[in-house]
């Protein structure tokens, strides 16, 4: 299986929650009272449909099959007052940065962020009242209870926004995912041909002194991927996570880097404006070809940001990159 069916970060599920269980009628009998007053227990709560975080997790896979998830109803309640026993809560566990939506209405109902968090996706139904809690001074045998409430049934949209600390931006077979390769443990799929990246790649970049950070390697951007175009919307919405923007720009490029640089930019920009307040690093890849008169030319007409001259296989530039996006990680916002 290679890693582009391995990769899920769309999900849409049927989130049915348990029914609350029926309050109780009960009227107390024993050997020594044959007309006791109410002592019918509660109803269980339903079960909930419950996301958590799992940062072991990186896709929606497990979830791609499982279509319907049933959470347990609650048990009705029952003489001396005994409530019924909850229906069992249905857990799903995801990766960090996934979203939950109603798919009727599209609306964004919360996020998953950190390990641990736990937060109600479908919640279950009420337990009904025993008809103790409704004794009063002029009804004191009430034969009546509550029935529980019904449990919901509603399609759920999970996405997928990878966390990550360094996104690369760039226009396929800009050398995104070689410089991912060589900078990480990661093994992206590498061709000289456009497209290659189909899913975001994520790499941990070890950093002096046993330090390292999180890479993504998203699928190349081309003009257009804010309007839908190419692969477009979907990939573009892993890039609100990352902290630091690095975009790459081949030194072969037929367009300026600047220019180029630029239409990246306006790509980001049309999508959401508020990537704009991401910090960004310019990387020039490929630079093993140029020499030293014709790098210092280059500068002259580079975009007004951090920039470096790399090359993924020449092994050249590297450490100076990784110390800019350290520095740039880490300094205060």
């Amino acid at each position: 299986m290679s890693q582009g069916s391995n990769f899920v970060d769309y999900v849409k599920i049927c989130c049915r929650s348990g029914h609350g269980g029926a309050g109780s009628s009960h009227l107390h009998r024993d050997i020594l009272t044959s007309k006791g007053g109410p002592d019918g227990g509660d109803g269980g709560r339903g079960g909930h449909v419950i996301l958590k975080g799992n940062s072991q997790l990186w896709t929606l896979l497990h979830l791609k099959y499982r279509k319907h998830v049933i959470a347990e109803n609650g048990f009705p309640g029952s003489s001396g007052k005994s409530s019924g026993r909850m229906g069992k809560d249905d857990v799903l566990e995801v990766p960090l940065g996934t979203i939950a939506r109603n798919a009727e209405t599209g609306e964004v109902m919360f996020e998953i962020t950190s390990e641990g968090e736990t937060k109600i996706l479908t919640q279950g139904g009420r337990g009904g009242l025993g008809n103790w809690h409704f004794k009063t001074a002029t009804a004191q045998t009430p034969r009546y209870s509550q029935p529980g409430e019904p449990g919901k049934e509603e399609w759920m949209v999970l996405e997928l926004k990878i966390l990550a600390d360094v996104g690369l931006v760039g226009f396929p077979n800009a050398g995104k995912s070689t410089l991912l390769s060589v900078v990480s443990a990661a093994k992206p799929e590498i061709a000289d041909y456009a497209f290659t990246t189909l899913v975001p790649n994520l790499g941990i970049v070890s950093y002096r002194d046993n330090k390292s950070f999180v890479m993504a390697d998203i699928p190349g951007i081309i003009e257009g991927a804010s309007k839908g175009k190419g692969l477009g919307i979907r990939f573009l919405r892993h890039i609100e996570r990352n902290s630091v923007l690095l975009f790459m720009v081949p030194a072969d490029t037929s367009r300026t880097i600047k220019e180029e640089y630029q239409i990246l930019l306006n790509e980001l920009q049309d999508y959401n404006p508020e990537l704009m307040q991401k910090p960004r690093i310019l990387a020039i890849s490929k630079s093993d070809m140029l020499d030293e008169e014709l790098v210092n030319e280059m500068k002259q007409d580079l975009p007004n940001i951090p920039s470096v001259f790399i090359s993924s296989v020449a092994q050249k530039g590297l450490l100076e990159l990784k110390d800019m996006l350290w520095k740039t990680i880490n300094s205060p916002a």
